[in-house]
């Protein structure tokens, strides 16, 4: 199972993030577990400025906006 972490502090672009990677990953029939870290010095920690971004085996695959369809089937399959 992978874990895909999203960074953010709980906006509407943070919380839609969330939802489209499980929406994604529940269509592909992939297990995935969204985490969601909101702690302002972990994000911080992982060199992202802009939220909302999404972090797979601890690298930051995406930062700053809700990221698109096509780049979440990538993830969730790759």
């Amino acid at each position: 199972m992978t874990t895909i972490k999203v960074l953010g502090t709980g906006c509407p672009s943070c919380k839609a993030t969330v939802t489209l990677i499980e929406d994604v990953a529940r269509a592909k029939g992939v297990d995935v577990t969204v985490e969601k870290v909101e702690d302002m010095q972990a994000i911080v920690g992982y060199g992202v400025m802009r939220t909302p971004a999404v972090v797979i085996a601890e690298q930051v695959v995406h930062a700053g906006g809700v990221p698109t369809r096509a780049a979440v089937e990538g993830w969730v399959i790759a």
